[in-house]
């Protein structure tokens, strides 16, 4: 290993998609305000007729970009240009490589964080915090069925044969001169294939706190729906531009990759 590669070094380095292999997931499935969700996305985005949106906490315990690390995301439903997914408003993680492959390929906004993940039977619970605050816990006891009956029916909707989730998250660099970003933000939509080996369902809790550093209870949640839990292999695919936006229309975003003072 050195600071210069060789060609042959780096084609045998390249990623055609990014895999996470047993990979142990609790998501958990909440309920907004429109109001809300309006104010915390930045256009082209746009809300979907329910103000919905989940969080996960996730082992990954072994890649094929050679690191094993834990995470947890806070994600709101959107749609954009007719196609519906998720937007990434915040995903600590726990490795520093985990943090720079997701954050400068894909858009992510990630930061290091200390994530636990626990399963003991049919009860799983997770946390993460950072300077000292815990801002997420999220717990469920693996029942076989949602908080919300009517939520169970249309989230495992989502679950079937082919379960794929499009994220979308937004790339830019601040410029070297202070002023602005180097080009113009740019949306980035991009597919998440899940082939589970295990699925379970459950009633969950879930506490969001804000922080000085990581306002998360900026995401108000009026119900809590329900919890998933899977074990499987997960498959990030190569994204694509999906739009490019005005850069002062965009600095009100520009933060959630940063700790605020």
């Amino acid at each position: 290993m050195g600071f210069l590669k060789t060609m042959d070094e780096i084609t045998e380095n390249i990623l055609g998609s990014f895999e996470f292999y047993d990979a142990e997931m609790l998501t958990i499935f909440f309920e907004s305000k429109i109001e809300t969700i309006k104010k915390l996305i930045p256009p082209p985005l746009e809300p979907i007729s329910d103000p919905t949106g989940m969080v996960f906490v996730a082992n990954y315990p072994k890649t094929n970009f050679g690191v094993s690390y834990l995470e947890s995301a806070l994600f709101l439903d959107v749609i954009h240009d007719g196609v519906e997914g998720v937007y990434c408003l915040a995903m600590p993680v726990s490795n520093d490589m985990a943090m720079i492959g997701g954050r400068e390929t894909f858009g992510y906004p990630k930061k290091i964080g200390n994530i636990s993940f626990e399963k003991n039977g049919n009860d799983v619970k997770g946390w993460t915090e950072r300077h000292g605050t815990r801002f997420l816990e999220a717990s469920a006891k693996l029942t076989g069925k949602f908080n919300d009956e009517k939520a169970q029916t249309s989230v495992m909707e989502r679950f079937g044969d082919n379960i794929e989730f499009c994220v979308y998250n937004f790339k830019y660099f601040p410029s070297p001169d202070l002023m602005g970003f180097d080009y113009n933000p740019r949306l980035i939509k991009e597919t998440v294939k899940f082939n589970p080996k295990e699925i379970e369902i459950g009633e969950a809790e879930l506490q969001l706190i804000s922080s000085t550093h990581d306002p998360w209870g900026d995401v108000e949640i009026v119900k809590v729906l329900g919890a998933v839990y899977t074990v499987g292999d997960n498959i990030m695919l190569p994204g694509t531009v999906a739009a490019e936006v005005d850069q002062a229309e965009f600095m009100p975003y520009a933060l959630m990759k940063v700790d605020k003072i």
